[in-house]
């Protein structure tokens, strides 16, 4: 049964809150790299599942992941700065999206990696959270880069 949107978006923002109080984001990996996911939402050209990257706020949730065909995996931690500058960024030229929280049953959110980067920079923003990064000045020069990217 498929969640309903709500729910998946509550957990999103459940997602973006917490990466930004504890500074960490956590993946599944592998020999082969990172735990992925086939969209249920989103197709490329050529009508195929677009691949979702999953990550998760709590290293317990992505835990629960690991079963069956990703037996294999193990939680790994990424640093906020480094999931903000390189992952959301590498994730778009890839054409990838990243996929937030997702329940054992591999559903979450998904969405376009450089918009969870500025809801990210957002919330670090209402916060008053000051990160410092390799490639960018500050949360503004990122934020502007992004959003000049987009267009």
């Amino acid at each position: 049964m498929l969640q309903d949107h709500i729910s998946l978006k509550l957990r999103h923002e459940k997602f973006v809150k917490q990466v930004c109080e504890t500074g960490i984001v956590y993946g599944l990996r592998s020999e082969e790299g990172f735990a992925t996911s086939s969209s249920n939402d989103q197709e490329d050209d050529d009508g195929e599942a677009i691949e979702v990257i999953c990550f998760w706020s709590e290293a317990a949730a992505a835990g629960v992941c690991i079963k069956n065909d990703r037996a294999e995996y193990k939680v790994a931690e990424i640093a906020l700065p480094d999931f903000i500058e390189n992952w959301c960024i590498g994730m778009n030229n890839d054409n990838l999206l990243a996929g937030t929280d997702f329940d054992h049953n591999m559903f979450g959110f998904e969405t376009e990696p450089l918009e969870l980067a500025l809801a990210l920079i957002n919330e670090l923003k209402a916060n008053k959270s000051d990160i410092a990064f390799q490639k960018f000045h500050d949360l503004n020069d990122l934020e502007q880069q992004i959003m000049d990217a987009n267009g």
